[in-house]
């Protein structure tokens, strides 16, 4: 079942709407990330430090009763009068102050204090996992007339004392720490998030959406020049998408040429065809009265040319499976190769003492198991090639000589077609089987090539270009044998 396609207003007004609602973006998901993040790290930094502001508070408290201490504990003091103690204790916050001598607690200045104490804590011993944990209990389960009684560390040359607090007081100082924090918090987030929003916004968002915009006009029309990237020189990775990118766009519009141009081929191949099986036909009818004929030379040509013209007859029934990118399944046969390479040489016109010095150095006895047409239009091929590239230097003084040689390794049979030209440029190689893109001489299509690989290569072979020291260029065959199957084995043998 296919997928049900949305209509482009649909997509257009999802569009819109993006853009109008910011959160649903890129952008707008930085924002949110960026204030979220620095709420949770203001959020780990605030836990020890409230911890921190309760213990700094009680110190202050300390300090404060530690001064009245200090006066009541001087030689020759008299107590504090009760109502001189209840200013004093009013004015620093505390219900009672009392040292420790000799395991004794001595009453230095008391309020109208209740019987029971909550909490009692040392700051001496508080670690930091009791300090957070007293904290957020004070915030939580603190206020009201809850006391907790304090100590610490005293001051040199004093005894040890305590005080005793109502935790109203400290809860409420904490609630205003929390909440001076939490606007402190709030402000470096969104300060933060603005900055980070319109810095990435600048430097990520925006070429993306552009390179995003770009891929949606290139997809609607990859010819339209207009939907061309143009890299902007960035070193991280939009820059290297970009780059990226302009490179795909180019790849593309060429493929695109390419097809359309074997589109047209193809087209133009169907009416050539067309045309040229008839043309054919007539001259097959031509060529059988020539069989006839007494003339001895006649009578020696006239099989070659109405074999030439069969042959022909079957390119064109065959032609265009290359239009359809595949050749046609081989027929195998065992082959001699000296006389198919003659037989090219004949319809080249290939002599040894021709233009181009021609050489058949392949073994007599070199049989190759290949589809004979096939095989007969790969060696065509690459012969021709060859003498065109010989012929193409007029200068009289250049030696133009092409051999093809040739032996046999246990079932691989090798050819290789050899010649002593200005070799294959670097275009050509980097191209070499690709159709319309080997080709060396003007006017030429760069077919030869491919065809020939692809021939090779349905017979299980391969096709390639072998280096060596000089000038020319030598292309090797290798053939395998079909892999003999025990049945076929076993009926010879009957038969």
């Amino acid at each position: 079942m296919a997928l049900e396609e949305k209509p482009p207003e649909e997509m257009t007004r999802k569009s819109r709407l993006a853009e109008l609602w910011p959160v649903r973006g890129l952008s707008g998901k930085l924002l949110v990330l960026t204030i979220t993040f620095v709420m949770v790290a203001e959020v780990l930094i605030y836990v020890p430090s409230i911890a921190n502001f309760r213990n700094m508070w009680l110190d202050e408290k300390l300090e404060a009763a530690s001064i009245a201490a200090l006066a009541a504990s001087s030689p020759g003091a008299t107590p504090f009068p009760e109502d001189l103690q209840k200013r004093l204790l009013q004015a620093i916050g505390m219900e009672a102050i009392a040292m420790m001598e000799n395991g004794q607690h001595i009453l230095i200045a008391a309020g109208n204090m209740p019987e029971e104490v909550a909490v009692h804590q040392d700051l001496r011993e508080l670690g930091p996992a009791e300090a957070i944990a007293a904290a957020f209990g004070t915030l939580f389960l603190g206020g009201g007339d809850r006391l907790i009684r304090v100590s610490g560390e005293p001051p040199a040359g004093m005894a040890m004392f305590e005080i005793v607090l109502r935790e109203d007081g400290l809860r409420q100082a904490m609630l205003r720490y929390s909440r001076n924090i939490l606007l402190l918090s709030m402000a470096i987030s969104v300060i933060t998030a603005s900055f980070v929003y319109l810095a990435l916004r600048r430097m990520i968002v925006r070429p993306i959406q552009k390179l995003a915009a770009s891929m949606q006009d290139f997809s609607a029309d990859p010819e339209d020049v207009r939907c061309e990237v143009t890299p902007t020189g960035r070193h991280d990775e939009i820059g290297r998408a970009e780059e990226r990118f302009a490179e795909m766009q180019a790849a593309l519009r060429d493929m695109l040429h390419q097809r359309r141009h074997l589109a047209n081929l193809g087209l133009a191949v169907s009416k050539i065809n067309h045309d040229l099986r008839n043309i054919l036909a007539s001259a097959q009818l031509f060529s059988d009265h020539l069989g006839e004929a007494q003339d001895p030379l006649v009578r020696r040509i006239a099989p070659k040319l109405v074999g030439t013209i069969d042959r022909a007859i079957g390119y064109t029934r065959s032609v265009l499976a290359y239009g359809r990118a595949e050749e046609a399944e081989p027929v195998r046969r065992l082959v001699s190769a000296r006389r198919l390479v003659e037989e090219v040489a004949e319809i080249l016109s290939l002599t040894p003492d021709g233009t181009v010095v021609f050489e058949n150095r392949v073994p007599g006895d070199l049989e190759i198991d290949a589809d004979p047409d096939q095989f007969f239009r790969v060696m065509l091929n690459l012969c021709r090639n060859a003498q065109e590239a010989l012929v193409s230097d007029e200068n009289a003084s250049v030696i133009r000589r092409l051999w093809v040689e040739g032996e046999r390794t246990g079932a691989v049979a090798r050819l290789r077609v050899c010649d002593t030209g200005p070799g294959l440029p670097k275009r050509a190689r980097e191209a070499l089987f690709e159709p319309f893109q080997g080709s060396t001489r003007p006017g030429g299509v760069g077919l030869g090539l491919a065809i020939a690989q692809e021939i090779v290569a349905a017979h299980g072979g391969e096709i390639a270009l072998l280096e060596r020291a000089g000038a020319g260029t030598v292309f090797q065959i290798e053939i395998p044998d079909r892999p003999a199957r025990l049945a076929d084995m076993r009926d010879r043998r009957k038969a």
